[in-house]
């Protein structure tokens, strides 16, 4: 048994899904701005900026075309915080599987 698929395969269980109760949802970043900012296209037909917190802006690359999981803000449903960034392997793997058809990605 190849010890690279069984990777693969665990990896792809493993993969973060957005938790609606808690109002995350997917998206596509459609503009990166200055500083911690990006433009978001979400899965709802909405385009919100999003806010990248410190601690994913220090270890995670964000570019454009990106598929990312967003956290809508309680307050103001307008604006998020970034909370995942998918790469490309999963990516693939969501279109597989049915989650990004309401992405136009």
């Amino acid at each position: 048994m190849n010890n690279n698929n069984t990777e693969e395969n665990s990896e792809e269980r493993r993969m973060r899904l957005p938790h609606k109760k808690d109002l995350e949802m997917f998206g596509v970043v459609v503009q990166l701005h200055g500083s911690n900012k990006i433009r978001v296209m979400c899965e709802d037909g909405e385009e919100r900026v999003c806010r990248i917190p410190g601690k994913m802006k220090k270890r995670v690359w964000v570019r454009e075309n990106d598929v990312v999981i967003i956290k809508l803000w309680e307050f103001q449903k307008s604006k998020a915080d970034l909370v995942w960034r998918y790469i490309g392997g999963q990516v693939d793997n969501l279109r597989r599987r049915g989650l990004l058809e309401k992405l136009p990605i």
